[in-house]
């Protein structure tokens, strides 16, 4: 009798661990902020209605890149836990990688599956004409007409924030140098590259900007060697919009005891001493909102949206304050405000620089 009951108390247990193990997580392709997968059965108030699945695929910088796809996947990040969506993302390592993670992220049954920077624009082109019923959101590219009904493309005026810091760059400058290391050569990094020039010369018609690209968003190395030439050559301040490569001239501000301006995000954290302000492209602002218009079935599929100074989505980073004196902050605010009511029309490329005034 004993070993009958002690054999139907084991059955018992046995029956009750399986039942536990046979719950299943969802995943939605991609990676997820701690590891954990999350369960796709209701959304954050509980009341039983299903959550909108949102996955990014990142640039070659890698998702803690410090810039670029860190602020995509932060904004991310605060719409499941302010929205209840569920986010993930796949990380490029090489540009090869794109294609693949789309499809992963395509099989994996998401919402919205984000491209995170232009170069993502022609694989993603693809997934969208052949999956018209995925929608899909791309950063920092539009295709204008030929934009499919199931993509959508977010700009920024990534030249508004720029001008800002350009501005502050040839007001503080003492040698009458600064330099600007971009990343690749391009429509969007024109965006920064003039931005700037335009803010430096409209502060200090008599300061130089050195430029040199390093071919790359992902070359530490190169952009610390870039930096170190142009401090050698007299620059006392070097604004970087070159991604991952940027960290490297933020390395050599610190080691040659000058000033570097970050790009994207507020990057004083990587330098406090040395990172004078940031050029802030709130790419998370724009991922967040885009999102929620997603879960409110408000998706502008076939459009481009554009975001700015108006919308608070470019400008300079919070920390400025610590290093920038107070009389040129003050006229920033002035000169913001100018851009914004159109008085300043700040230059994105070559042709549009080449037309601006500074009087």
């Amino acid at each position: 009798m004993f070993k009958k009951g002690l054999a139907l108390l084991l059955s018992i247990m046995l029956v009750a661990t399986l039942a536990v193990g046979c719950g299943t997580d969802t995943d939605n392709g991609g990676n997820t902020n701690d590891g954990d997968k999350t369960e796709n059965g209701g959304d954050a108030t509980g009341n039983g209605e299903e959550k909108i699945s949102v996955a990014m695929v990142t640039d070659i910088g890698g998702v803690n890149d410090q810039s670029f796809n860190q602020s995509a996947w932060e904004g991310l990040q605060k719409a499941e836990k302010e929205l209840g969506i569920k986010a993930g993302y796949q990380e490029s390592q090489q540009e090869t990688d794109y294609k693949s993670n789309l499809e992963q992220l395509l099989d994996a049954n998401n919402d919205l599956i984000w491209g995170i920077g232009y170069k993502l624009a022609p694989e993603m082109k693809k997934a969208a004409l052949n999956n018209p019923d995925q929608d899909y959101a791309i950063i920092d590219f539009s295709y204008g007409e030929e934009t499919p009904e199931n993509v959508l493309g977010v700009v920024f005026k990534a030249e508004q924030g720029s001008f800002l810091v350009g501005y502050i760059a040839g007001k503080m400058t003492e040698t009458n140098k600064v330099g600007f290391v971009g990343g690749m050569k391009g429509e969007v990094i024109d965006g920064f590259d003039y931005g700037f020039h335009a803010g430096v010369k409209y502060a200090n018609p008599d300061a130089e900007v050195l430029r040199q690209y390093a071919e790359s968003f992902g070359d530490a190395a190169k952009g610390k060697a870039i930096a170190k030439q142009m401090y050698t050559k007299g620059a006392d301040i070097v604004f970087h919009a070159a991604g991952g490569t940027g960290n490297g001239v933020i390395e050599a501000a610190k080691e040659e005891g000058k000033w570097a301006i970050g790009v994207d995000r507020d990057q004083n954290y990587l330098a406090p001493e040395n990172v004078l302000t940031s050029a802030m492209k709130r790419v998370d602002v724009a991922i967040y909102a885009v999102t929620e218009d997603y879960q409110n079935n408000e998706f502008k599929g076939g459009e481009t949206v554009v975001y700015g100074l108006a919308e608070d989505a470019v400008g300079i980073a919070p920390t400025s304050d610590e290093d920038v004196p107070q009389e040129i902050l003050d006229e920033v605010e002035e000169v913001k405000q100018k851009i914004i009511d159109g008085d300043i029309v700040v230059p994105y490329n070559e042709d549009t620089y080449k037309e601006f005034s500074a009087e």
